[in-house]
């Protein structure tokens, strides 16, 4: 489904040019999970703070019983593997030709736990994942581990705002920290709030790695400041704009500019 123009709550819209395309809902079916309550020790385990991300755990690794590893920030942060594999299949679509070239490489800046280096490697890209946390780096090694892609990337310790000049790639892959939960009570989600530096200079340092980039952002990210973003080249990046549903939820919004626009549908 495509759409020249999108509104949100009847005042927000996307500039003229911009294209919204509605990305298809999860496959997967989860075991049946209650809404309001976790066991006692299962609540316990995991802490109350992540309990409404554990009901999801299959959402976002459908091979979460194998020994999946995460930590409190990764719960909330990563990438539903549904979306994740979304993002490797447009990914694909450039680095790869679709099938049957020479791997391209993908530079993850905020690899996190895992959840989208994982399903770049499982089609065939080789990905550079950046983390700045040891131990949520090796958690996405872990994690990488049980879904046997772990040689087809490396792993990084460091900052992405550091390390950007020195790195090389066909494609970036932006997913920088929202600021936790708290996001979700924002009505207009500014590039501003990203973490650890606006969207804006996260985006001018990754230019300098790839001429390609997707960006996951909120679902309530104003979409004029993304159309922004493709102004800072010139010329112009061309650009296109995702809504990505889990379960009939909107999960968020992808961004992709430069090859990746034209590569959509």
């Amino acid at each position: 489904m495509e759409r020249s123009e999108k509104k949100r709550d009847g005042k927000r819209k996307t500039k003229p040019g911009a294209r919204i395309f509605f990305c298809a809902d999860s496959q997967l079916s989860p075991p049946k999970i209650s809404p309001t309550f976790l066991p006692a020790d299962e609540e316990e385990m995991v802490g109350r703070s992540v309990a409404k991300y554990w009901r999801q755990r299959y959402s976002l690794f459908s091979r979460y019983d194998e020994g999946i590893a995460m930590d409190e920030e990764g719960w909330f942060s990563v990438t539903p593997e549904a979306v994740a594999a979304r993002h490797a299949e447009l990914c694909r679509r450039v680095v790869v030709g679709g099938g049957g070239g020479a791997a391209g490489v993908v530079v993850d800046g905020f690899a996190g736990v895992g959840g989208n280096a994982i399903q770049f490697a499982k089609r065939g890209c080789h990905v550079v994942a950046v983390e700045i946390d040891p131990q949520r780096l090796s958690f996405a090694r872990r994690n990488a581990e049980i879904y046997e892609v772990e040689d087809n990337i490396d792993f990084i310790v460091g900052d992405f705002l550091r390390l950007a000049p020195s790195l090389k790639g066909d494609v970036v892959f932006l997913s920088p920290p929202w600021g936790g939960p708290a996001y979700n009570a924002l009505g207009n989600f500014t590039l501003d709030l990203l973490k650890p530096e606006d969207g804006y200079s996260i985006f001018q340092l990754s230019q300098r790695i790839a001429p390609n980039i997707i960006m996951f952002l909120p679902r309530t990210v104003d979409l004029s400041q993304v159309e922004e973003l493709s102004w800072l080249s010139s010329p112009p990046l061309d650009f296109e704009i995702e809504e990505n549903y889990v379960g009939g939820r909107l999960k968020g919004i992808t961004a992709c500019f430069g090859d990746l626009a034209s590569r959509f549908g």
